[in-house]
């Protein structure tokens, strides 16, 4: 199933989630074949990144709870927030992806 993560920063954390931000990536690649779409949750300017969202294929919810505590961003206390929902992806994208 479907996981999908929304993890909100806590103000003013662009400096810690950019020292961060290898092994984030670096964890997050370790799911790349589970992975249905990531990236950075944008404040309106298109830049500022204010968080994550995070669609990962887990057989359930301990399993995909058990990630999140080991994330990265999670571990050094970048998050104000997290919500995690079960998801069922009925509407095939067009937009928004980029090339592969």
């Amino acid at each position: 199933m479907i996981y999908i993560f929304h993890l909100l920063d806590k103000p003013a954390a662009g400096e810690l989630r950019q020292t961060v931000r290898p092994q984030h990536k670096a964890y997050l690649a370790q799911q790349a074949e589970r992975m249905a779409f990531a990236g950075p949750l944008l404040a309106d300017d298109g830049v500022t990144m204010v968080g994550s969202l995070l669609a990962i294929d887990f057989p359930d919810r301990e399993a995909a709870q058990h990630w999140l505590a080991q994330e990265p961003f999670f571990m050094a206390g970048l998050y104000a927030s997290t919500t995690v929902h079960a998801f069922a992806n009925l509407w095939p994208q067009k937009a928004g992806f980029p090339p592969a």
